[in-house]
């Protein structure tokens, strides 16, 4: 569905109530080829595209010794870390001729950049761009005395740009229990994404370490059907492909809870870009106070969202986390004058400890249009006041608004004369 300019109540309204129903049903509500959006013609300004611009100059120069070393190389090009690796296993991504539970697909992240790579196959490559949401590239494997070709891969947007993402450009996550061959056979939730997912939802066609505590998930299962009778069967990483073949041996359970909340937090701020780009399309120059009922149900979808008012609470026994993991993680931090950032993490009943997600810190946030931002700018401060006049955030104890009101104002510096006091 096209959005046109919203220069009325009337069509404010119409969209509204489009968004609205797209909340409830998944309905597509955005179409990434309106021009407005420029997806195809705008030049792109994500991590890639300038590592791209790098290689082609011949400034930067990959390890092409072997598969795993070029892997590593763009890794460490990209600064994503090795140790963010989750292993996927069920057939659904361009590959998926080459993946199954004896050769999963390796995937690696940082806060705006998602690597996938299978043994024998190309890189594929998301990375955020603040203004138009995922731009999607392949990366050839080595060759002898070449340099790396990669290309921006429109065939990607057939799932990425679909109805699991609304028709925008994003990240896809998938709960689908495949046989011992790779193929789907069971799906558990499509088109869904985000922190409130239910954990016996979860990680269909993933391998999963690190989660004893967790008791009810499908991670780490594939289906056999011996003399034509369903089985379910557990398998360990390794135990079906060598795990020398890849970066590290573990697929943690703390990257797919933090990959899991970063695709929500995505998915849902590109929305919200194209959806408020699409709506003031026609405004000259669009009015930061101008009423909006559609730009304000956009507002309190992604504040509820960065500040986790649907988390699912982690089981009693909590999280430990890969210490390579969670010291990568860390390492990024932005600190406070008080020593506390939004990446520190809790790990016992919840994921961080002051709920706000640090995605505000990504291209997916920054890239919001002004008057879309300057709403939830607004409506974070009003969530985060003492007593809150906001209801719905009455979960988030004083001292922890406090403290996350400090974090905000000394590290985001566009917040505005409201956030100074």
């Amino acid at each position: 569905m096209l959005f046109s300019p919203c220069r009325n109540f009337s069509v404010i309204a119409a969209c509204l109530a489009a968004f609205l129903l797209s909340t409830a049903t998944g309905a597509e509500v955005a179409d990434f080829l309106n021009p407005v959006h420029g997806y195809s013609t705008r030049p792109p300004q994500d991590r890639f595209t300038r590592l791209k611009t790098e290689l082609d100059a011949g400034r930067i120069v990959l390890d092409a010794s072997s598969e795993k070393a070029f892997l590593m190389s763009v890794l460490g090009a990209l600064e994503v870390p090795v140790s963010s690796q989750m292993f996927a296993y069920s057939a659904i991504s361009l590959q998926s001729r080459r993946i199954s539970p004896s050769n999963p697909r390796a995937i690696f992240f940082n806060d705006d950049t998602y690597v996938a790579w299978v043994p024998g196959g190309q890189i594929e490559i998301a990375a955020l761009d603040p203004d138009l949401g995922c731009i999607f590239y392949l990366l050839d494997p080595p060759k002898a005395g070449q340099r790396p070709q990669a290309a921006r891969s429109d065939r990607c947007m057939n799932c990425h740009a679909g109805p699991s993402t609304h028709r925008v450009p994003g990240l896809v996550v998938e709960s689908v229990v495949p046989s011992i061959t790779g193929g789907g056979v069971s799906a558990f939730r499509r088109e869904q994404s985000g922190h409130g997912i239910p954990f016996e939802l979860r990680f269909g066609g993933w391998h999963v370490t690190g989660a004893a505590a967790f008791a009810k998930h499908h991670g780490n299962v594939v289906l056999e059907f011996p003399n034509a009778v369903r089985r379910e069967r557990v398998i360990q990483p390794g135990e079906l492909f060598d795990l020398a073949r890849y970066p590290v041996a573990t697929s943690d359970l703390l990257a797919h809870l933090l990959h899991e909340h970063q695709v929500g937090a995505v998915n849902r701020l590109v929305e919200a870009t194209y959806l408020a780009r699409a709506c003031l399309n026609g405004s000259q120059p669009p009015a930061l106070d101008a009423p909006s009922p559609e730009l304000d149900a956009l507002a309190r979808n992604v504040v509820r969202y960065l500040l986790f008012a649907d988390e699912v609470a982690l089981p009693a026994a909590g999280v430990a986390g890969d210490p390579a993991f969670k010291a990568a993680f860390l390492s990024t931090r932005k600190a406070a004058t008080i020593g506390a950032s939004l990446r520190d993490l809790d790990l016992r009943t919840r994921l961080l400890r002051h709920r706000c997600s640090y995605m505000i810190y990504s291209p997916a946030f920054t890239g919001l249009p002004a008057p879309l931002k300057q709403r939830v700018y607004r409506l974070l401060d009003r969530a985060l006041s003492e007593p809150s006049p906001e209801a719905e955030y009455a979960y988030l104890p004083a001292a922890e608004k406090r403290t996350i009101r400090t974090i905000l104002r000394e590290t985001l510096p566009d917040l505005g004369a409201a956030w100074r006091r």
